[in-house]
């Protein structure tokens, strides 16, 4: 299932150890914007590496996008929609 992944961290330290985290899991589309392809059980993993860098007035948003509406993203400008990528190892 394809998510978008934003945050809205004020700690530097916080903020640099979500984008990394998230690296793990999609590709940054923008300074605080994810896309990731992942199953369910990865957005549990991820959303649990997550928990407790957003404190205060901190925000961490996941939007998980339906197939119909995964085919409906629009890029103006630069860039590409990130697609799963299938892997097979030999």
């Amino acid at each position: 299932m394809f998510h978008v992944v934003t945050y809205d961290i004020s700690d530097d330290r916080k903020r640099d150890r979500a984008a990394k985290v998230l690296l793990d899991y999609g590709k940054r589309v923008q300074y605080s914007v994810f896309e990731c392809v992942m199953d369910n059980e990865a957005l549990k993993t991820l959303v649990s590496r997550l928990s407790g860098l957003a404190s205060g007035e901190d925000s961490i948003r996941v939007y998980s996008l339906c197939s119909g509406c995964e085919r409906r993203i629009e890029v103006i400008g630069t860039g590409a929609v990130t697609k799963d990528e299938n892997v097979i190892i030999l």
